[in-house]
């Protein structure tokens, strides 16, 4: 499969647009349209009922803007930057630590010049203004990562809930990293959604939940379709590992670019917990009351980038099938009908009165139960065509025989196979077959 597909398709049915299009774009940021949102939604949501559907996971939305000082104590502000390199030749700017042609060789990755700048760190942090006055005390940070509001409120999240360790908080949200190398679509960008839950355990522990969250979450993407042929860990070696982590694995997903990181998981031992009370001067200590003990939680984190996630959930949803020796080509995603923005399509088989009747008041009745859509325009096989691009599992066509058998065609996306069933008994049967599909 090539990239470009999965871009046509995002464009072309709703999914993504480029941001400010009318204006020619702005790098690397992205807006989800109609279906996009839709498709969005449904991944956050499947991810947040995995973690806080648990009994030792609760949920957190912290502010995007943070004290500054939370910053200087996770070494965002001195140590979250990547070495830069500039091309005298063509003026092109790249990363030095992944660009195999200036890794092995010292030349631009665009030109092939060897006239380069020496590398340089370029700090990723989008650096604004708080208040009426622009000056060094005003200076805050668009968050690069949700962690650290998760952090900061470990002991209010602990106290209000009274969650005992082993427990965990789950967070969405923004994040903000300025790239020197953006790209792949929605892979890298400046402006993301993460995905990010931090378990907190005891020390001496934290090895056996460490395993216990890799195996959980690979889990996680069999269950929602991805297959298992396209996932593998890859565990950080000595050069890779983050300073404060003991541990860490990508998961890995095979896009059309190649194996790239889904999701990291992190042995960060008591790393951040440490720093926060170093430079805040408040104790997050943990009080065992069984063991009447004082100790700072080990941290097992899973990340996930939310629109990383869902390119993936596209790519591997995505296939073409010749229909028939004539080279018709039916394109279809296949994706979890969880996942799917609509759940069923209601198609009334042609504009007469008496059917659209039908076939609105059918919509209305679905749309309590489940995401709908409605289509009367073109032949019913170019709307079956145009439902299975976008993933909707369920097609419902209203024909002349409805107005006597009071039934409906029911389609099935993937293998297209017909079924009759009774009109006033679909709202209660279709969950059942989505569960079930």
């Amino acid at each position: 499969m090539d990239l470009a597909q999965i871009v046509s398709l995002s464009k072309r049915r709703g999914f993504v647009f480029p941001s400010s299009e009318i204006y020619g774009g702005l790098g690397s940021c992205w807006d989800y349209g109609p279906l996009g949102s839709q498709l969005k939604m449904n991944v956050k949501k499947i991810w947040w009922n995995a973690m806080t559907r648990r009994s030792d996971i609760c949920g957190l939305d912290a502010a995007i803007l943070m004290a500054p000082m939370v910053w200087k104590a996770s070494g965002h502000i001195d140590g979250f930057s990547d070495p830069l390199v500039d091309c005298k030749n063509c003026q092109t700017r790249f990363r030095a630590d992944n660009t195999e042609s200036y890794l092995q060789h010292k030349k631009c990755p665009q030109c092939g010049s060897t006239q380069l700048s020496e590398p340089r760190n370029f700090n990723l942090m989008f650096k604004t203004h708080m208040g009426p006055v622009e000056d060094s005390g005003s200076a805050v940070y668009l968050r690069p990562e949700t962690a650290q509001g998760i952090f900061v409120n470990f002991l209010n999240c602990q106290v209000t809930t009274r969650m005992k360790v082993p427990f965990g908080i789950a967070q969405i949200g923004k994040s903000f990293r300025n790239e020197i190398t953006p790209g792949n679509f929605i892979f890298r960008t400046r402006e993301f959604e993460q995905m990010e839950m931090q378990y907190f355990v005891k020390p001496g522990s934290d090895q056996k939940y460490y395993e216990e969250w890799k195996n959980t979450r690979l889990n996680f993407y069999h269950k929602f379709g991805i297959k298992k042929e396209n996932l593998r860990f890859h565990p950080h070696g000595p050069t890779e590992l983050a300073h404060y982590a003991k541990a860490a694995v990508d998961v890995q997903y095979l896009f059309p670019m190649g194996w790239s990181e889904l999701e990291g998981v992190h042995n960060r031992g008591d790393f951040d917990l440490t720093q926060h009370m170093k430079f805040s001067g408040k104790s997050l200590e943990y009080f065992d009351e069984a063991a009447k003990e004082k100790f700072i939680p080990y941290v097992i984190e899973t990340a996930v980038g939310c629109d990383r996630l869902i390119l993936a959930f596209l790519c591997d949803a995505y296939h073409e099938e010749k229909l028939d020796e004539a080279g018709e080509v039916r394109v279809v995603l296949r994706l979890h009908p969880e996942l799917a923005p609509v759940k069923a399509a209601i198609l009334p088989l042609s504009k007469k009165p008496e059917l659209q009747e039908i076939a609105e008041k059918l919509r209305s009745d679905l749309s309590e139960v489940v995401e709908c859509a409605y289509d009367e325009s073109a032949s019913i096989g170019k709307r079956y065509r145009r439902q299975d691009e976008i993933g909707t599992p369920y097609c419902v066509t209203i024909d002349f025989d409805t107005l006597q058998d009071q039934a409906v065609t029911l389609r099935h996306r993937d293998t297209m196979k017909q079924e009759r069933i009774s009109l006033v008994s679909l709202a209660e049967r279709l969950p059942m077959l989505l569960k079930n599909f």
